[in-house]
């Protein structure tokens, strides 16, 4: 499915999804922790569903319903009967692998063209050090699918830091080894993640391992259960998932860069989630945004200048794409850094979004860290580019052409579903009129 996007202004309201990293989290410390755990407003697509499958395949009941979900576990993981497939989501890939380990007996974890393309040899190394048999099935690759023997066991294991991911599974299995755990990280990136894990484990009641608050070194006393045993915390848990930052940064950006009034409800601002920075990085970019912590809302004061900035992504990857598109807008040139792990998300995104708003006019220089954008209103003319099947790119390029000199026609955009289901109905509400068609002529652009 393409879309076709043109100069708009919007005004209203617009809500964004649950959070798919808090949806995760929530769904598979369930199947970790006894009993029944019910979330309200979880993310019911994409990443979230991936969540689900992986809950299920260890023996947990997952009941859906509208706008909740009802995960009861055992207390204790099963071996998956079949091949578990984790979709997209990275986070519920690495997840998975950490449960696995936790499992007698052998376990194969795979995933889309996305995820067989993601390296998880960072988590691998470490599973293997602490007693668990894990390899890739193919030869030369460092990404899934991936077959894993249970058996972890404790003991110190290290990783890169590199992405966030690994850290947060180790965090998950390193409470039910039946011995201590040590886990060390050399360069802790996308630390609000690491942080959401600890504060999801606090909350279920399941082992928090000891950390500095550099979050370089993690240790968990482990318990003395046998293997694949999974000890029983609180039960009858309720939780309400805040609505998603990351999501948010779309109709952030398209209200900021065109004449528009819009207010975005149902945020929480006093969440974990790091991409809640992104509001403030508008804003000091010069967005007019007045932000109501206490009636979780922003609005957005759009179609006024933005000025260039230095943007450090470290622990704010995913805020690339929509925060690329606000720097073609400003006023100069803004320069990303600390983008190196922003390479392995679903697409590399460095190079992606170099690439396609290359194609709509903007000049754009990238480095393996880095990246430059040449902005200003006139810098964006339109035309067609691709979404490479990432939902991130997808929703920035169709917010790009709200304020491009000409319509921007974007290919694949089918994938938003992994992280905004109702993306573009949700923007056409508030007066976006983005056009939605299977296949359309170059003509359509006129």
């Amino acid at each position: 499915m393409d879309c076709i996007s043109s100069r708009h202004s919007l005004e209203g309201e617009i809500t964004v999804p649950g959070s798919k990293s808090h949806t995760i989290r929530a769904v598979l410390l369930g199947v970790l922790s006894g009993g029944a755990t019910v979330v309200h407003n979880p993310l019911d697509s994409g990443d979230g569903l991936a969540a689900v499958n992986v809950a299920r395949a260890f023996g947990a009941q997952v009941e859906q319903g509208d706008g909740w979900w009802r995960t009861t576990g055992t207390g204790r993981l099963r071996l998956p009967d079949d091949v578990i497939h984790t979709g997209n989501s990275g986070t519920a890939t690495h997840f998975a692998l950490a449960m696995a380990s936790l499992c007698e007996g052998w376990t194969v974890i795979t995933g889309d063209e996305q995820i067989r393309r993601r390296p998880v040899a960072d988590l691998l190394g470490a599973l293997n050090v602490l007693g668990a048999q894990a390899w890739p099935t193919r030869p030369g690759s460092d990404a899934p699918p991936v077959i894993l023997r249970g058996g972890l066991r404790g003991g110190e294991a290290r990783l890169s830091g590199f992405s966030s991911q690994p850290v947060s599974a180790l965090l998950l299995a390193a409470g039910f080894a039946p011995g201590p755990t040590v886990i060390l990280v050399d360069t802790p990136r996308e630390k609000p993640y690491i942080r959401m894990t600890l504060d999801w484990l606090a909350r279920f009641g399941l082992p928090v391992p000891e950390y500095d608050q550099s979050f370089t070194r993690f240790a968990a006393a482990g318990v003395k259960a046998s293997r694949g045993a999974v000890p029983a915390a609180a039960t009858n848990r309720r939780f309400d998932i805040p609505a998603d930052w990351s999501a948010a940064a779309f109709p952030l950006v398209a209200a900021v860069c065109t004449p528009s009034k819009v207010t975005i409800t149902g945020l929480d601002f006093g969440d974990t989630q790091g991409d809640k920075e992104v509001a403030d990085i508008l804003i000091s970019m010069g967005a007019d945004i007045r932000k109501e912590p206490e009636q979780g809302r922003v609005t957005v004061y759009g179609g006024k200048p933005l000025m260039a900035a230095e943007i450090d992504l470290t622990d704010i990857p995913d805020g690339l794409p929509a925060l690329v598109v606000a720097a073609a807008y400003a006023r100069g040139d803004t320069h990303f850094t600390g983008l190196a792990h922003v390479r392995v998300k679903e697409t590399d995104r460095v190079d992606v979004m170099a690439r396609e708003l290359s194609r709509l006019g903007v000049r754009v220089l990238a480095t393996r860290d880095t990246l430059t954008v040449h902005g200003g209103e006139a810098a964006l003319n339109g035309g067609e580019a691709e979404s490479h099947g990432d939902h991130r790119v997808a929703m920035a390029l169709a917010v790009a052409g709200l304020f491009a000199r000409n319509p921007v026609r974007v290919s694949g955009v089918e994938c938003v579903d992994v992280s905004f289901p109702g993306f573009f109905t949700r923007l056409n509400r508030i007066g976006a009129a983005i056009r939605l068609l299977p296949k359309a002529p170059t003509s359509d652009l006129g």
